[in-house]
Order: structure tokens, then C-alpha cells, then sequence
């Protein structure tokens, strides 16, 4: 269960697997219904989806965090914590050969912002979605 911390967000350790992307999703609309920030949750899905993804792909333990947080009325932070110092890399080439890697172009579009914060053991990658923008 999720529950409050801090300034105004949410956030779960959950198992590194795929399944885990579907609770994250459920994560993150839940802490967009609650700031009635509804508008947000179709792109929040896709986004979340992608970020856990990635650290499903490229962590090292057995589990990630994901964490929702509120910067202001109309904009939140998702993002995901893996044990990887591996920085992702947003894949723009045209090889159609290649199933995987394209994920970050569309956290890219949807987000306002996005980044990686490293640390010595790991990394948090973040995107920003703003209400206000859309």
C-alpha cells in the first residue's frame, strides 16, 4: 500500500520485474485523483510504464522504487530509482530492427522535463508532467 511522505508525494519499492509497471500505474493515478490532477493520468501511465521499464531492464537488484511527487498545483515528478549507474539513453535512430530502446523518445514528447540524477550506488531517472502545459 502507498502511502504519503514528505512534501506532498507517494511512493513504493517494488519487485523488479515487468509485472511491476502495472502497480506503478495504479500508483500514479491514485496520487493524480487524489490532487485532482486527472488530466495528467493517460500520459502519467505511459510515462511511468517506460521508466519502469527501463530500470526492470537495466537494475541490478532485486527490486526499484517508484516515487510521485507533487512540485506544485499543477505539476508532479515521477520517477524511478534502480541500482544501475547506467544513465539511460534516448534511441532516435531509425533501426527498424530494433525492438527496444525507443522508449525515452516518447517520455521525451509527453514530458515537460526529464533527467537522470545519479548516485554512487545507482540512479533516479525523473520526468515532470505539467498540467498547465497541455
Amino acid at each position: 500500500m502507498s502511502r504519503p511522505t514528505g512534501h506532498p508525494a507517494y511512493s513504493q519499492t517494488l519487485p523488479r520485474e515487468p509485472q511491476s509497471a502495472a502497480v506503478a500505474r495504479k500508483l500514479v493515478g491514485t496520487a493524480l485523483a487524489v490532487w485532482e490532477l486527472d488530466s495528467l493520468i493517460d500520459d502519467a501511465a505511459v510515462v511511468i510504464t517506460e521508466l519502469v521499464s527501463n530500470a526492470v531492464a537495466h537494475g541490478r537488484l532485486a527490486s526499484i522504487r517508484v516515487i510521485v511527487a507533487r512540485l506544485s498545483a499543477t505539476r508532479v515528478r515521477l520517477s524511478v530509482v534502480d541500482r544501475s549507474t547506467n544513465a539511460p539513453m534516448m534511441r532516435t535512430d531509425s533501426n527498424g530492427d530494433q525492438l527496444r530502446g525507443r522508449g525515452l523518445v516518447l517520455v521525451d514528447a509527453l514530458a515537460a522535463a526529464w533527467g537522470t540524477e545519479p548516485y554512487r550506488w545507482g540512479k533516479q531517472v525523473w520526468a515532470e508532467l505539467d498540467a498547465e502545459v497541455w
